[in-house]
Parts: structure tokens; C-alpha cells; sequence
């Protein structure tokens, strides 16, 4: 092993058995504050990577011992954090091309001169360095804020948003699809502003019949209309000093809208049925789960209404681009409901995590919550398994493998039978069957079934080679 001369934080290693080719590479990367260091094969390679995987690696595909592929796959089977830079002859860019898909953050190939390999290489790192900044953002994320449950960066974001606008008394307009929690974004702003003592009163525009909305909003006199048998008072009245959520607001009639947008402007309203001017302090705060814009296009919503109450917008993102919050979110739900209802499950199993991580979720948490509801109410056991789920998520396949997910590869087999004294055979008999059986599910990847087997690829090499000399 060789290593270069400068001293800073970013590791290289190089894998490439030619020593003559290695010294070129080498003398291209003299000036570049980086520590690089030289192996010529992979299980050399190997035995650096399990020990600390350096920033960025330079991977030949062809080594004496074993294909650089196996080494690619033994790191992104792993998640393991660096960049990979295949190294390939002309005649081989099909491969590379394919390690690219597996995981490969770029290819060279030969020959190739120090600015080629000087550009990609900080490509790479700044790559690394940019994936280090998100788990850092990760690691500090809040898992939990006002009612909200979820670590994702796009939740974060949130998050800091509603801490900004809390404090103002401008106009919010939240949009997402139905089932992301817009009321709930709604609560946790007024929950966050100077108005948190005052009332929050939501009403939802599409719920309640039309003829009745405006009585909702501004109240009545008695005998402003049949069956207005007694003065009543509306949101606006009850809401002052607070918040007023108006949920769905694109289906608010137009008539209501106008009348809306001079309470909004001035401050002042009419009940149905009375002359008199009311005047209250109300912060509005409305959403929809459609296009606004769309909405004013088509002229079921009035455009000047729309800028008015455009002031602050806030868009919540689906759950299918949440990251892993579905998980987070799914054990809180089944938590929650187990203990409702006195069940006694705990955790999802790995395939039904698989399942959860890979559905779209088209009614987002709302969806989430009625699956985990009633697999506590139809089932009882301390795992939630893929039978389990219902409809359609009882048929979905996984599109992503395990890897992939962030999820562990290997299961855990539960269905083995008692063992007798009979039964009992030499340990490195044992061990021979587990690892052949190993690599030979793994389609003969030995780096990929060490990782299975939590141990070092090279501990397979060695021992292949001692049943190889016992003539086994």
C-alpha cells in the first residue's frame, strides 16, 4: 500500500492492480489536497472499506482476485457512505454504464488525463459532502411539532415555515392533496402565534350546504330566513381575537365569496337579516386540495378574492414524498390503536415495512390511518405481517429492494424446528453449509453474503481456501 503525501479530510482510495497505471493516477492527484490511498486488490480493498469507508473510491473493474462489481454491490448493498468511480478500458462501457445503475457515482475511462480525473473526483466529494450535510439535518430533525408527526426533510421545512409566518397576522393560504393535514398545519399556526389564547374556529366550505354557509360565517337575526327562529350568532362573531379556518375554500358559492372578501378587506360584517355593522379582529387562514389558480382560470373563484388571501402560501407535501415518515407515523398509529383497543402488537415486520415505504398512499395519512385502525381491529399479534394488510396493500409488491428502503436485507426465520441430540453436527461443518448456501443465494456474491452474514468478505476468501487445500 502507498499513500500520497498531502494531509487533509478527504480520503481517497484507489483500487487498480496495474502499479505503473496507479503511479500515473497518483502523480495526476499530487497537487489536490487529498489523502489517497493504493491497494491492488479487492480483498485489500475490502478490509479498508469495513474498517472506515474512505470519501470517494476509484474502483478498477477488473481485479486479480475478484470483479470490481462486487465490491460496487458490497457498498450499496451496505448504504455505505462514499462515491464510487468505476475505472474502465473502452471495451468494457456496457459494464460501467451498468455499474452506474448499481450504484456507481461515475465512470472513467482509459485513458483519461489528471483534469478529467481531478474534475470527477471533486464531483464525488462534493457529493459526499452534501449527503453528510442532509443526515446531519436528519439527525437534528424534529420528530414531532404541534400534532405533526414526521423527520423528513420536507416536513422540516414546514415546520420552520409555520415558526415564521405564526407570529404576523398575514392571510395563509395552505394547498396538498386531501389527507396531508392542512387543518392540522392551520391549528399548529395559530397554536404558534400571539393569538394561541384566543378561539380557532375551522369550518369546511364544502361540507356545509351553501344556503346555510353564510349564516356559518356571519350569523343571523331572528327571522331572517325559515326556521331563523332565534338571533344566532356566526364564526365571525365567536372567532374574535383568534384564528378562522376556512377549509376548502375554492367551494365556497360565489355570492359568499364577494361578501367574504369585504370582511376580509375591512374587517366588518353583516349578519344575515340585520343592518348593523360588526366589527371583529380575525386572522383567516384557508386551504383547498385543489389548484386555485386553476379554480380563478375557470371562474369559480373569484381572482381579486385570490390574491387577497394568497399572502403567505404553504404547500404540505404527500406522504409517498415524505421519506420514511410513513414508518414513524405508522408506529405511533399502531401504538395509539393497539392500546385502544387492548392488542397487543408492537412493531411491523420487515416485509410489511417494505410494503408501507413503497405505496403511493393517494389518501396520504388519512389512508395510513385507517389501514393501521383496522389491522388492530381485525388482528392480534405483537407483529403486523403482510397478510395482515388490507386491500389493495395485500397485493403490492415492493418496486424498491430492502437495500434500497434503508431497510435491513436479511429476515429473521422463525420456523425452525426443535433441535435433538441427534441433530447435533461439528461447528465448522455448520459453518461451511450456512456460507455456501450463503453465496450460493446471493448468486455467488461473496461480498453480498459476508454483509448477510456480518462478517468480512475476507473471512470467506480464507476459509474457501483452507476447504480448497483439505482438498474438501
Amino acid at each position: 500500500m502507498t499513500g500520497s503525501k498531502t494531509d487533509t479530510n478527504s480520503h481517497i482510495l484507489l483500487i487498480e492492480d496495474s502499479a505503473v497505471l496507479a503511479k500515473i493516477y497518483m502523480r495526476y492527484l499530487r497537487q489536490e489536497p487529498y489523502q489517497v490511498m493504493h491497494v491492488e486488490t479487492g480483498e485489500a480493498a475490502l478490509a479498508i472499506i469495513e474498517q472506515q469507508p474512505p470519501h470517494a473510491i476509484m474502483l478498477d473493474l477488473h481485479l486479480p482476485d475478484m470483479h470490481g462489481i462486487d465490491i460496487l454491490k458490497y457498498i450499496t448493498d451496505r448504504g455505505l457512505p462514499t462515491s464510487v468511480v468505476i475505472i474502465t478500458a473502452y471495451g468494457s462501457i456496457d459494464i460501467a454504464v451498468e455499474a452506474m445503475r448499481a450504484g456507481a457515482f461515475d465512470f472513467l475511462v482509459k485513458p483519461f488525463d489528471a483534469n478529467r480525473l481531478t474534475v470527477t473526483l471533486r464531483n464525488a466529494l462534493e457529493k459526499q459532502r452534501l449527503a453528510r450535510i442532509v443526515e446531519s439535518l436528519r439527525a437534528e430533525a424534529q420528530e414531532r411539532y404541534c400534532g405533526f408527526i414526521g423527520s423528513s426533510l420536507a416536513m422540516q421545512a414546514i415546520y420552520r415555515t409555520i415558526d415564521s409566518v405564526a407570529p404576523a397576522k398575514a392571510t395563509v393560504f395552505i394547498t396538498g392533496e386531501s389527507g396531508t393535514g392542512k387543518e392540522l398545519c392551520a391549528e399548529a399556526i395559530h397554536r404558534q402565534s400571539p393569538r394561541r389564547d384566543g378561539p380557532f374556529i375551522p369550518l369546511n366550505c364544502g361540507a356545509i350546504p351553501r344556503e346555510l354557509m353564510e349564516s356559518e360565517i356571519f350569523g343571523h337575526t331572528r327571522g331572517a330566513f325559515t326556521h331563523a327562529v332565534g338571533e344566532r350568532k356566526g364564526a365571525a362573531s365567536m372567532v374574535d381575537g383568534g384564528t378562522l379556518f376556512l377549509d376548502e375554500i375554492c367551494e365556497m358559492d360565489l355570492d359568499l365569496q364577494t361578501k367574504l372578501l369585504r370582511f376580509i378587506q375591512t374587517g366588518t360584517f353583516q349578519p344575515v337579516g340585520s343592518n348593523r355593522l360588526e366589527k371583529v379582529d380575525v386572522r383567516f387562514v384557508c386551504a383547498t386540495n385543489k389548484n386555485p389558480l386553476k379554480e380563478v382560470e375557470e371562474g369559480r373563484f373569484r381572482e381579486d378574492l385570490y390574491y387577497r388571501l394568497h399572502v403567505i402560501p404553504i404547500h404540505l407535501p404527500p406522504l409517498r414524498e415524505r421519506d420514511n415518515d410513513v414508518l414513524l407515523i405508522a408506529r405511533y398509529l399502531l401504538q395509539a390503536y393497539s392500546a385502544e383497543q387492548g392488542k397487543a402488537f408492537q412493531e411491523f415486520s420487515l416485509d410489511t415495512q417494505a410494503i408501507l415505504l413503497d405505496y403511493e398512499w393517494p389518501g396520504n395519512v388519512r389512508e395510513l390511518q385507517n389501514v393501521v385502525q383496522q389491522i388492530v381491529v381485525l388482528n392480534n399479534a405483537e407483529q403486523v405481517t403482510p397478510g395482515m394488510l388490507p386491500p389493495p396493500l395485500n397485493n403490492h409488491v415492493p418496486s424498491r429492494p430492502r437495500a434500497q428502503q434503508g431497510l435491513p436485507v436479511a429476515a429473521v426465520d422463525s420456523g425452525k424446528a426443535a433441535p435433538t441430540v441427534a441433530s447435533i453436527r461439528p461447528l465448522e461443518e455448520v459453518e461451511r453449509e450456512i456460507i455456501e448456501e450463503a453465496i450460493s443465494l446471493c448468486d455467488d456474491n461473496i461480498p453480498r453474503a459476508a454483509a448477510l452474514l456480518k462478517i468480512a468478505p475476507s473471512t470467506i476468501y480464507r476459509k474457501r481456501q483452507s476447504w480448497a487445500e483439505k482438498g474438501d
